[in-house]
């Protein structure tokens, strides 16, 4: 016990005004999108007023990650910005990110004027990166990297933009798994064990549309005059679920959902700990409703667009309520126009997509699938599989506006073709209409080949077996020539007489 009580002396001791100060915030962004898919958004970003740049030799680390600060220190690295991407960003369904990323994994580093072997130095520190992420990379050499001059600038202090000190590189096929995710929530202060780190699920990350998660490290001013320095680490990781996989085609969302956890607690080490959701495209809760509420909002140009936001401060017990767990809820007030979709299974159910849409007067609406190529069993061949394969008619269910009001109560007095068409709304009535079926041209095997190696396989079979047989079952006997016709007649009249026969 007296160790123990001795440790937390010494780490308050850390803290004092003598000694550099450190700070840790975390935050978590949620915006609704118009496809009706989420978007969440962590942020942490850890500051540390220490200078690596000028050569200080730091012994103890609080906040900020100790194998990043080795690394800076060792490296002589002025920026670093590493990226782990699955999945690809559409823009034109989602807008822009807060911090785009490409496919795969990226690496850019802005290197110290002190360093003279710029390409050896890039080379072991890919290698040393390689082992904290977990990552592949380790391949990055001269092929892979480049040295841009005007697209990747310096985030931080200072105005030299040298490009000889700075080296960037990607890794396309880089597969992003739960092996990057277990050593990038390491670095963060409290861990994945609280705070909105909690949330951190990898089961429901990866099961996401796009999922992205980066490390950030620049020099930063203290203050306006920039005479000191500090170190900031940005950890983002950005995700976007999908409603008709996640939601099961309901519009709405809860943190339970999304992560299957609820959050009980902020980060002790956290200066702020809140969550943002954005209320812009909702200024009078025409479209959701954000339960619990909060009377706290927040306004912040982000990419040029003034936006508002829904505040809620976890390091305020009053916003976990009597239950002490907060489920953020965002449930849409009406179902009108998004979609019903529901996935197929492998040689057990199709697809079914649902879509319900408003038409405007003489337009035109086209609606595209996208669909992979597989591979069937040859059992599951048609007669004819080279003639294609055939997709059900699509159904398409409308009410049409009529000027003639129908009477649906005077049914008998009209004809019968007139029951085909049932309508509750005098100035309307509904069409079903069937498309043509759609004919989808699969890769098939050469089926005259295999027809070839039975043939001749079955013939090879026979041959070989119905001689066997023979040579097996077969009996053989030595047969005397049979004598002449006067010899045959002899030896009647020898047998006639009782004389033997020649």
């Amino acid at each position: 016990p007296s160790l123990y009580l001795g440790s937390i002396s010494f780490i308050i001791g850390l803290s004092s005004p003598g000694n550099p100060k450190d700070d840790f915030q975390e935050e978590l962004v949620i915006r609704p999108l118009h496809s009706g898919d989420i978007y969440a958004s962590f942020q942490f970003r850890t500051v540390w007023e220490t200078d690596f740049m000028r050569g200080n030799k730091v012994s103890h680390y609080r906040l900020f990650p100790k194998s990043l600060g080795q690394v800076i220190s060792k490296f002589s690295v002025r920026e670093l910005h590493i990226s782990f991407t699955q999945g690809y960003w559409r823009t034109m369904q989602w807008g822009q990110p807060f911090q785009p990323s490409p496919p795969g994994a990226e690496l850019w580093v802005w290197f110290q004027d002190s360093v003279t072997d710029v390409d050896g130095t890039w080379k072991e520190l890919t290698n040393v990166l390689s082992g904290i992420f977990c990552a592949s990379l380790n391949f990055i050499d001269s092929t892979n990297t480049v040295q841009p001059s005007a697209s990747f600038k310096p985030l931080g202090i200072g105005n030299e933009t040298d490009h000889r000190f700075l080296r960037y590189a990607t890794l396309p096929r880089e597969i992003v798994c739960t092996e990057n995710l277990t050593p990038w929530k390491k670095l963060l202060p409290c861990g994945s064990k609280a705070g909105l780190a909690v949330l951190l699920k990898s089961e429901k990350l990866f099961h996401s549309s796009f999922h992205s998660q980066a490390v950030h490290i620049r020099p930063v001013c203290q203050d306006w005059q920039c005479k000191t320095t500090s170190w900031e680490l940005r950890q983002t990781l950005n995700v976007v679920f999908d409603l008709h996989n996640s939601a099961q085609g309901k519009r709405e969302w809860s943190l339970f959902k999304m992560f299957s956890r609820t959050l009980t607690e902020a980060c002790p080490l956290a200066s702020s700990s809140k969550i943002y959701i954005d209320i812009t495209d909702n200024p009078q809760g025409e479209q959701f409703e954000v339960s619990p509420a909060t009377p706290l909002l927040s306004q912040a140009v982000v990419l040029g667009d003034r936006r508002t936001f829904s505040v809620y401060d976890l390091t305020q017990q009053i916003t976990f309520g009597t239950v002490r767990s907060l489920n953020l809820l965002i449930r849409w007030k009406s179902s009108e126009g998004y979609i019903h979709y529901q996935p197929s299974k492998d040689r057990l159910r199709p697809h079914l997509l649902e879509m319900l849409v408003q038409l405007p007067p003489n337009s035109v609406t086209e609606v595209t699938v996208q669909f992979e190529r597989a591979l069937l069993k040859w059992t599951e061949y048609t007669p004819d599989p080279n003639h294609g394969f055939y997709v059900g008619s699509s159904v398409i269910s409308s009410l049409v506006p009529s000027i003639v009001a129908m009477d649906t109560n005077s049914t008998r007095e009209r004809p019968l073709f007139s029951s085909f068409f049932p309508c509750k709304e005098e100035s309307s009535y509904f069409v079903r209409v069937y498309t043509e079926p759609l004919l989808v041209n699969l890769p098939t095997p050469d089926f005259s080949m295999p027809y070839n190696v039975i043939c001749l396989t079955c013939t090879v079979v026979a041959v070989g077996y119905g001689s066997l047989y023979n040579l097996l079952t077969r009996s053989f006997q030595i047969e005397e020539p049979s004598p002449g016709l006067a010899k045959r007649i002899a030896n009647i009249i020898r047998k006639m007489r009782g004389v033997p026969p020649l």
